[in-house]
């Protein structure tokens, strides 16, 4: 059965500046520079190394979130609805809610790039459970969770993230008929082992 063991221990490890989030699917990388509950905004900034070849799980758009990119090394591809343009080192681009957008590293060097998410704990907690089921083989090849584990783990972060594809209602309607089949197949929509952002110390 493709998921993580809904019994493991929780992991209460308080997230530090300088933690690395690792997506070995994805080719991601994100070092933690500035945690949600330091700041009034509940800002999360982190450094990503995309490497080459690098890309976000699907085209999305977040409801209430703001995101900003600026390029420190190497460049991004970033598509901003129907638009696609490149940054380069220094750039700088700005998502705002409701903006549908995709990024990927289509150059032939590893991508240095400065995250800005306003607010961002509950982006934090989305980012922990993608990224910890990716690394135990619960995704497909692009980093997306298998369907049993999408249909509650989409649900459960409806509020941060809308995946273009398949269309909102399709997704509603199919996740909604496999959320008991997931649940009673043990799937969770995230799990204590991928859940300081909720149940670790803000030391």
């Amino acid at each position: 059965m493709s998921r993580p063991d809904p019994n493991s221990p929780p992991d209460r490890t308080p997230f530090k500046i300088g933690d690395v989030l690792d997506n070995p699917v994805n080719e991601e990388r994100a070092t933690l520079l500035e945690r949600p509950w330091d700041n009034p905004e509940g800002r999360v900034i982190a450094e990503l190394l995309a490497r080459v070849g690098a890309r976000v799980v699907g085209e999305h758009r977040h409801s209430g979130i703001v995101e900003k990119f600026t390029v420190l090394e190497g460049e991004l591809t970033v598509k901003r609805n129907s638009q696609t343009g490149i940054l380069r080192q220094g750039e700088t681009s700005v998502v705002e809610p409701g903006v549908r957008h995709d990024w990927w590293n289509a150059g032939k060097r590893d991508a240095r790039v400065r995250v800005e998410i306003t607010p961002g704990e509950r982006f934090l907690h989305m980012i922990e459970t993608f990224f910890g089921l990716a690394r135990l083989g619960h995704t497909d090849a692009t980093g997306m969770p298998k369907l049993l584990q999408l249909s509650l783990t989409a649900r459960e972060f409806a509020d941060v993230v809308e995946f273009r594809s398949p269309p909102a209602l399709e997704q509603r309607t199919l996740f909604g008929a496999l959320t008991p089949i997931a649940r009673w197949r043990g799937y969770r929509a995230s799990y204590l082992q991928f859940s300081r952002t909720v149940l670790a110390p803000r030391a």
